[in-house]
């Protein structure tokens, strides 16, 4: 089983980690499930945040009493530093725990460093020196913001979108990350969903020996693929490799990730659906996504009262309301039987 070491943390786990975003959406019952299974099989890395929802509380009751067997760590998006205290507090109980192993800046839109005048790296500084947390890290959507991360020498750890369909620049951050001794943990290694054959996202990721994928998982078909990866890891072959660059020439570009930091939307759009339904109609079974509620949520970009909120707020920097007028159009099409899908 292969071993990745998260740079100067000395954190050191297997090559999978459990991503436990989606572990909102289902009961506590199943979630705890998926936890303990990930753990029985080679899982040590649990990555949430407080923003998560419950997923918190699901983490902590899956792992009461066995906490130093596994490291955790959580995320704050706290603005002052009284705020960052206040949700440490918060993830700390949920999580049952008195430290976290490392505690992030989510989705940061500036890097924080001493002497900024916000004071927020100088909380997490004293927070580190008290043993609440014990290395600092930052998640970030922005190019810009992962590099200046990288550049500062403040930061043990960054999280930062990689796959396949990553931009050279985008994969420049994990050799600059390695070389400044810095943990790369890996976030949607599938593309928000657009990425739908595990072994070559798997074979993509093996390639950096400095990278920990954190694998969003709800269901326990989805736990079991990664599973498996653990001892029988896919290899980048010939054939994958053709696989891969064909996906990158149809791919990549702007379109939508779904991550839905757009999102709410005042016209009450499903933005991080709807801006990507093309790609999704023809890479999922388009069945689930012609439904009538779909197509009632699709209706909705009628609406669209072009304020240009999700555009300010898209990491990406995508001209979102531009996109879902294009996704309706083409969805339209679909529906009048002008474009056939699978």
């Amino acid at each position: 089983m292969r071993q990745v070491t998260l740079g100067s943390t000395g954190i050191t786990v297997p090559q999978n980690a459990f991503g436990a975003l989606p572990i909102q959406r289902v009961s506590t019952e199943m979630a705890v499930k998926l936890l303990r299974r990930a753990y029985e099989g080679g899982m040590r890395f649990f990555d949430t945040a407080r923003a998560y929802s419950d997923s918190e509380v699901k983490v902590g009751e899956a792992f009461d009493g066995m906490r130093e067997k596994v490291f955790i760590a959580t995320k704050t998006g706290a603005k002052t530093p009284e705020e960052v205290r206040s949700q440490l507090e918060i993830s700390l109980k949920n999580l049952r725990t008195d430290y976290i192993d490392i505690y992030q800046f989510h989705c940061a839109d500036q890097c924080y460093r001493p002497g900024d005048g916000t004071g927020m790296y100088e909380c997490m500084e004293e927070l580190k020196k008290e043993g609440k947390i014990r290395h600092i890290g930052i998640t970030a959507h922005k190019l810009y913001i992962a590099e200046e991360a990288i550049e500062s020498g403040l930061y043990e750890t960054l999280q930062y979108p990689l796959s396949y369909l990553s931009s050279e620049k985008e994969l420049a951050l994990v050799k600059k990350c390695k070389e400044a001794n810095m943990g790369f943990i890996a976030m949607k290694g599938l593309a928000g969903g657009l990425i739908n054959r595990s072994e070559a996202a798997m074979a993509f990721m093996t390639q950096f020996d400095n990278v920990l994928p954190i694998w969003g998982i709800q269901k326990e078909k989805e736990l079991e693929e990664w599973l498996a990866f653990m001892e029988e890891t896919p290899a980048m072959t010939e054939e994958l490799r053709t696989y891969i660059e064909k996906e990158q020439k149809e791919l990549t570009g702007e379109f939508c990730r779904g991550c839905g930091y757009c999102m709410p939307c005042p016209a009450d759009i499903m933005i991080n659906q709807c801006a990507r339904m093309s790609l999704m109609l023809r890479r999922a079974p388009s069945k689930a996504w012609l439904t009538p509620e779909m197509q009632a949520e699709m209706k909705k970009i009628e609406g669209c009262l072009h304020c240009n909120q999700c555009m300010s707020k898209c990491p990406y920097e995508l001209n979102t309301p531009e996109l879902l007028q294009k996704n309706y159009e083409d969805y339209k099409k679909v529906l009048a039987g002008e474009v056939k899908v699978q």
